[in-house]
C-alpha cells in the first residue's frame, strides 16, 4: 500500500524479496496545469511490474475489507499510502502491518517528517520500520537507518535519498516478520513530535527571522508548497537560497541589499541569505542574478514580508 514518489522504491524492492499479490494505492487525481486525472507513482511502477492494483475510494468499506480478506494476506507492506486503516483492515494479515517511515520515531511522527527536519534545522534524519498499530506512527519499531541532512538538501531531495534508504529496510523486516525474528521496540508515547501535514501558508518567508532560520523553513518547504514572497505586487518563489552571515545590518527585513555574481542578498532579523535561484510569477526558474538583471532594482528595494497566498 502506497501511493507517492517515496514509495516507489519500496515498492521495487519488495516486489523482489516478496509474493507481491496486491497493490493498493490511492484513485487517480487531477494534476499539473490542466487538472486531468492522472495515477499515482506507486500505480504506474505496479503497471511496469506487471503488478495487479487498486484504487479503492473509501478504505473502510466493507467491500475493501472482503476483498483484502479474500487474498489471505501473511503481510500488509504500507508507505506512504494517504490513507488510515481501521483496526478491521489491521486485523486481516496474519503476521501483521509493517509500515516504512521517514524518520528516527519516536521523533516526527505524523504526515510531514522529511520537511519537519529540516524545518528545524536538523544534522540528521533516517527512517524506520514499524509494526502498525491503531495509533499514528505509534507502532513497535523493527529496524532503523539514519542518514545526514546535506546543505543543499531541499525536502524533494532528501526524501528521495531516504526512499533508497528504505527500499532494503523495509523489504528486510518482512522477511524477518515472515521468519518470526522481527525485532519490536516498544515506543515512548511521550516522546517525539509530530509533523503536521504542511499548508501553503508555510511556505511564506517570514524575512523577520535569523537567515539560518529562513534558510531552513525554505528548503522544507521546497518543492512544495514553496518559500514563497513577493516583489512589486508579483509572487516570487526562492527555490534556492544559503545563509550569508548572521551578522545584524541596519536595513529592515526583507530589503534587497545587493545583486552580485553569487546572488542576490537578502536581509533578515539578524543575517542576510544569499538568495541563488528563484522562479518569478507566470515564469520558469533561473538564477537569481538573472532575475535581477530584468528587475532592475535598486539597493533597498524589499520584498514583501506576507504576499497574497492563493486558495
Amino acid at each position: 500500500m502506497g501511493t507517492p514518489d517515496f514509495a516507489v522504491p519500496a515498492l521495487r524492492a519488495v516486489e523482489r524479496t516478496c509474493d507481491v499479490v496486491l497493490v493498493v494505492t490511492q484513485p487517480d487525481r487531477p494534476k499539473g496545469r490542466g487538472r486531468a486525472l492522472a495515477e499515482s507513482e506507486v500505480a504506474i511502477e505496479a503497471a511496469r511490474l506487471s503488478l495487479p492494483v487498486e484504487k479503492p475510494v473509501d478504505m473502510k468499506a466493507e467491500v475493501v475489507r472482503e476483498r483484502l480478506a479474500a487474498l489471505a494476506p501473511d503481510l500488509f507492506a504500507v508507505v506512504a499510502f494517504g490513507a488510515i486503516l481501521s483496526p478491521a483492515l489491521l486485523a486481516l494479515p496474519r503476521l501483521g502491518s509493517v509500515n516504512l517511515h521517514g524518520s528516527l520515531l519516536p521523533e516526527y511522527r505524523g504526515a510531514s517528517p522529511v520537511q519537519r527536519a529540516l524545518w528545524d534545522g536538523r544534522a540528521f534524519t533516517g527512517v524506520t520500520t514499524l509494526f502498525m498499530d491503531e495509533g499514528v506512527d505509534t507502532g513497535e519499531l523493527i529496524l532503523q537507518r539514519w542518514l545526514a541532512i546535506e546543505p543543499a538538501d531541499h525536502a524533494g531531495t532528501l526524501a528521495a535519498r531516504l526512499a533508497e534508504l528504505g527500499a532494503p529496510l523495509l523489504a528486510e523486516s518482512l522477511l524477518l516478520a515472515a521468519a518470526g525474528g522481527a525485532p519490536r521496540r516498544p515506543q515512548a508515547r511521550d516522546a517525539g513530535a509530530y509533523a503536521r501535514k504542511l499548508r501553503k501558508e508555510d511556505g511564506v518567508v517570514d524575512w523577520g527571522l535569523d537567515a539560518v532560520t529562513v534558510w531552513n523553513r525554505q528548503r522544507a518547504v521546497t518543492p512544495w508548497p514553496g518559500a514563497t514572497t513577493a516583489f512589486e505586487g508579483r509572487r516570487l518563489l526562492v527555490t534556492e537560497a544559503w545563509p550569508h552571515h548572521r551578522l545584524a545590518v541596519p536595513e529592515p527585513p526583507g530589503t534587497l541589499l545587493a545583486a552580485t555574481p553569487e546572488g542576490v542578498m537578502v536581509a533578515c532579523a539578524p543575517g542576510v541569505l544569499r538568495v541563488t535561484r528563484v522562479k518569478p510569477e507566470g515564469r520558469s526558474g533561473m538564477s537569481a542574478v538573472e532575475w535581477a538583471r530584468g528587475a532592475r532594482f535598486v539597493a533597498g528595494a524589499r520584498l514583501a514580508l506576507e504576499p497574497e497566498v492563493p486558495a
